[in-house]
């Protein structure tokens, strides 16, 4: 199946693309994996006895749910879905992640959300996962995505003199999440001297989450949306695109 490539006439209008820097942006969990890859992160570590199953299961569903009720607290749920991670090193878990990346993302990477990024890549267009899972599950997933430019949660470390150097449990900056991916976006785009003004952005996402960037995209496509974002979408008129 190929999904071909949204252009500013199929979504909200703007300036001829042709006089902008087409902007490709991608959400991640349940976009272009049909999956969400930091609770299977924690169900792979747990099956692997780095948690107490149960009450590891107990704490991620709720904030699960949180996640698609739009209530998550990001600091404490970022805490809690590293506490194995920090426990275990980075050697532990650089290792382990090779293993997840092999026995679950590849499986769950489908033909068609690599066809739909190699579109835009071929178009000539900037492509930029913006994902809010944190960098260390998700830069292997955007560099089998062939996607260099990451904005993901990122990590603070213990860099402090005698440090261990690894994960701290903190966020460092913004988080990508809710209106801090449109932050962290534009922050993106004055690093490269460009502004909202100047480029020329389609934006897929899955998640009523992340509505703050769907309303600053000159195309938004609502991709394998849930019956609230398919709702918000015709009522809109914007594409809505099922991959999976």
């Amino acid at each position: 199946m190929q999904a071909p490539i949204p252009h500013a006439a199929t979504g909200a209008q703007g300036p001829d693309r042709g006089a902008k820097t087409p902007l490709a942006l991608f959400d991640l969990d349940y976009t272009l994996i049909p999956i969400d890859s930091d609770y299977e992160w924690g169900e792979f570590t747990t099956a692997r006895g780095w948690t107490d199953a149960a009450e590891f299961k107990r704490q991620n569903d709720a904030f699960y749910e949180q996640y698609k009720d739009g209530t998550l607290d990001i600091r404490a749920y970022v805490r809690f879905a590293t506490a194995a991670v920090r426990r275990q090193g980075a050697t532990n878990s650089i290792a382990a992640h090779a293993d997840f990346m092999r026995e679950v993302i590849q499986k769950a990477i489908q033909p068609q959300a690599l066809e739909l990024v190699r579109q835009h890549q071929q178009a000539g267009d900037a492509v930029v996962i913006v994902t809010a899972t944190n960098e260390f599950v998700t830069r292997p997933i955007a560099q089998a995505f062939g996607v260099d430019e990451l904005i993901a949660v990122e990590l603070e470390r213990d860099d402090q003199p005698g440090g261990s150097g690894w994960f701290t449990g903190a966020i460092r900056g913004v988080p990508s999440f809710r209106e801090g991916k449109v932050t962290r976006v534009e922050q993106w785009l004055q690093a490269r001297g460009l502004s909202w003004d100047t480029v020329q952005t389609t934006f897929y996402s899955d998640s009523m989450n992340d509505l703050p960037l769907f309303e600053k995209a000159c195309i938004p496509v609502a991709t394998n949306p849930d019956d609230r974002l398919r709702a918000l979408a015709q009522a809109r008129g914007w594409r809505i695109l099922d991959l999976f």
